[in-house]
């Protein structure tokens, strides 16, 4: 696998509301691709490879680039269910997902769009550590169990 760098050019055709350089600078969207890297591994996400991991560092920027921009005008990147002006009222909503990780990624489109990127490319789960035995009907060495 080569080593990804971030193609601003790229990431503005796949993600038009980041088009504006002015409002978005190319050495910021640098820092939230930098960033990126931090959540989506290219060594940790070995499931993912060439463009398809290149879109999932892509949609991680683009989600930490909402985030930053909704907390840079005041807002709240949760789950409002309902607010008041009059005697300052705000109600929150449960988390739509049981981890943190996924209620996290589901507060942007983009952190959705990813999050349905990493759960199709990793159907059936990992298989970590074990002896051989365990992958096989026989022992190492040819016996069977």
């Amino acid at each position: 696998m080569g080593t990804l760098t971030f193609n601003v050019t790229l990431f503005r055709e796949q993600f038009p509301a980041f088009a504006n350089p002015v409002e978005y600078p190319d050495a910021q969207l640098q820092m939230y691709w930098d960033m990126a890297v931090c959540y989506v591994d290219p060594v940790e996400f070995c499931y993912l490879t060439g463009d398809c991991l290149q879109l999932a560092i892509n949609q991680m920027t683009a989600h930490l680039a909402a985030l930053y921009g909704l907390i840079a005008d005041g807002q709240n990147p949760g789950f409002i269910k309902d607010a008041s002006i009059d005697k300052v009222h705000v109600s929150l909503q449960a988390p739509p997902d049981r981890s943190q990780w996924g209620t996290w990624l589901a507060s942007t489109p983009y952190g959705q769009m990813l999050w349905a990127l990493l759960q199709a490319k990793a159907v059936g789960g990992y298989y970590v550590g074990g002896t051989p035995e365990t992958a096989a009907f026989r022992k190492v060495g040819g016996y069977y169990q």
